[in-house]
């Protein structure tokens, strides 16, 4: 039997690690939530998914991200109360939101916006601007 030597150091393949960042997207309409998963899957992003403030809370508390997409009007804690909530549990998360909703015009939600400076997307938005923003979010 024929000793195998190992490829001297200089030879040795690299093997580049790929830091995938996780991101928690929050949208009451499943639909949408799951295209976006998949895109951003495509992207390398670590994608998880739920569909109303309550549960995106749950998994704030239990988990960490590098970023949330977000919806705003949502059943049981829309996303500005769920924002206010999660940055209260995990403060990194303030400047790690993208909002994306249907209602920027809305004078409430335009306030909300102001008075906290996060960034939005108008729905609806295109996707290369979504995964700009969020690679812009990232870097």
């Amino acid at each position: 039997m024929k000793h195998f030597d190992p490829l001297p150091h200089e030879m040795q393949p690299v093997i580049q690690s790929l830091e995938l960042k996780a991101v928690l997207v929050v949208d009451d309409d499943k639909q949408l939530a799951s295209a976006l998963q998949w895109i951003l899957a495509d992207e390398n992003f670590l994608v998880d998914l739920a569909f109303d403030g309550e549960e995106a809370m749950m998994k704030v508390k239990a988990h960490e991200y590098d970023a949330v997409i977000c919806d705003l009007k949502m059943p049981k804690l829309r996303g500005d109360e769920f924002y206010l909530k999660a940055k209260e549990v995990r403060p990194t998360l303030a400047d790690r939101f993208i909002f994306i909703t249907g209602f920027a015009a809305d004078p409430h939600i335009a306030l909300f916006f102001n008075k906290h400076e996060v960034k939005y997307l108008v729905k609806p938005f295109s996707i290369s601007v979504l995964i700009d923003c969020v690679k812009q979010l990232l870097c």
